[in-house]
């Protein structure tokens, strides 16, 4: 059995600066709508320069988490009203990889959204070269189905990504690659914990049905085989079996 390592990642000062900010605005420790003390004071209080506890406050004005007011000082955000999805990565680091459970089911009710209709309209709309690179998944996931979760996790996402773009939508693919470290979380529990039985086998399943679906264009069949997938896998994610 082949055994996967995670690359040890090594974050700069200002991501280290990032990353304290995010858990003290996600704890509730910064509090929505308070403002932060003058950047100079803040610096000293977290042990960063100024410059660098700048940076991170920028980054995280781009995030929605806070709101930077020129002449009045910089104020904590509520994300659910401004924040973007690059948020999406931050909740998870603050969970240590793990979301709750309210925001694990609105991933999925999203997924269940954007990617039934993907589905559908990429059986109307998906190209033949497109159909060749469906069968390159397909033939790939063959390869990997019994002895490499972490493969098949991106083979997974290579494939909804592609979905979203047969369906000729310019948004719906950046939509999907916006939430690639959350989804692929997601995905990766699920074929580390079921990789080499039938509940990833009927996955691999699924797909096939899939682009057979979109190579006859039957847009009807293409939906309800996706949402069929995506209620298999919500099953086991949650661990109703």
């Amino acid at each position: 059995m082949q055994t996967n390592f995670e690359p040890i990642k090594i974050q700069s000062l200002k991501e280290t600066c990032v990353t304290r900010l995010e858990e003290l605005i996600l704890s509730g420790e910064l509090k929505i709508g308070e403002r932060l003390p003058s950047e100079r004071d803040f610096a000293v209080r977290i042990g960063v320069s100024r410059p660098v506890l700048h940076e991170a406050l920028v980054d995280l004005d781009t995030k929605g988490l806070v709101q930077i007011v020129p002449r009045r000082g910089v104020y904590v955000s509520d994300y659910r009203r401004s924040g973007s999805l690059a948020i999406l990565s931050s909740l998870l680091a603050f969970h240590n990889g793990k979301l709750d459970p309210s925001f694990m089911q609105s991933m999925i009710d999203m997924r269940l959204t954007v990617e039934t209709e993907s589905a559908r309209l990429a059986a109307l709309n998906r190209t033949s070269e497109q159909i060749a690179d469906f069968h390159a998944i397909l033939n790939e996931e063959q390869k990997t189905a019994g002895d490499n979760p972490q493969a098949l996790t991106e083979l997974d996402f290579s494939f909804h990504l592609l979905v979203a773009i047969a369906s000729g939508n310019l948004v719906y693919p950046l939509i999907i690659n916006s939430f690639k470290g959350v989804y692929t979380s997601l995905t990766g529990d699920f074929f580390r914990k079921y990789y080499a039985t039938p509940v990833v086998e009927t996955v691999g399943k699924f797909h096939v049905r899939l682009v057979e679906a979109f190579m006859k264009q039957d847009a009807d069949c293409a939906k309800s085989i996706m949402i069929e997938m995506l209620k298999h896998g919500e099953t086991y994610l949650k661990g109703e079996r």
